[in-house]
């Protein structure tokens, strides 16, 4: 049960209400997040735009969400990404690896192991290595580059606010949220 209450949609601003009647699912992070009624557009404006136009492959940014979950204990965030990384393309051998923290399996490639590496570190020592940025240029453009570290960003901010806040746990319902921004 969330620490924080829900935000009364009923009671928000027009201009965010609007914005929430907009949303194809209402899940309850998106309800919590409401509460911040300013920063709910931007917000989901910024992840709907990490969902859907990024350079990066969609089957590497669940990748990269999915190893957010995991070091961060994005418990939530795990729930609605791991069906969106299979339905992208990532195998359950690739899932159980990031679940496992085996970060070198043979389940990824050469690409994917230094996207881990890199994402990883961003992750966990807000600032890689250089050697570390050198193997991800190897197989990532600049722009891409960009991408993973903001994807780590957000992800990481979307796990603070859902464990901290205790935000219950929808059913799995992210698949449907990609679908639409992909319309």
């Amino acid at each position: 049960m969330a620490l924080v209450p829900f935000a009364d949609i009923d009671a928000l601003p027009p201009k965010a209400k609007d914005y929430w009647g907009k949303l194809t699912a209402k899940l309850n992070i998106f309800r919590m997040l409401a509460n911040a009624d300013t920063l709910m557009e931007p917000a989901l404006r910024f992840g709907g735009a990490i969902l859907s136009k990024q350079q990066l492959g969609a089957d590497l940014r669940e990748l990269v969400i999915l190893l957010v979950a995991e070091l961060e204990g994005g418990e939530y965030e795990w729930n609605q990404h791991v069906p969106i990384g299979l339905a992208c393309g990532n195998t359950q051998a690739q899932i159980d690896a990031l679940a496992a923290r085996r970060f070198d399996d043979p389940a990824f490639n050469a690409k994917e192991k230094a996207l881990v590496a890199f994402a990883k570190e961003v992750i966990e020592d807000v600032k890689a290595s250089e050697e570390s940025l050198a193997e991800a240029q190897k197989h990532f453009s600049p722009k891409e580059i960009v991408e993973i570290i903001l994807t780590c960003g957000f992800y990481m901010t979307m796990a603070r606010l859902t464990e901290t806040t205790r935000t219950d746990i929808d059913p799995p319902a992210g698949g449907k949220i990609v679908e639409s921004l992909n319309r």
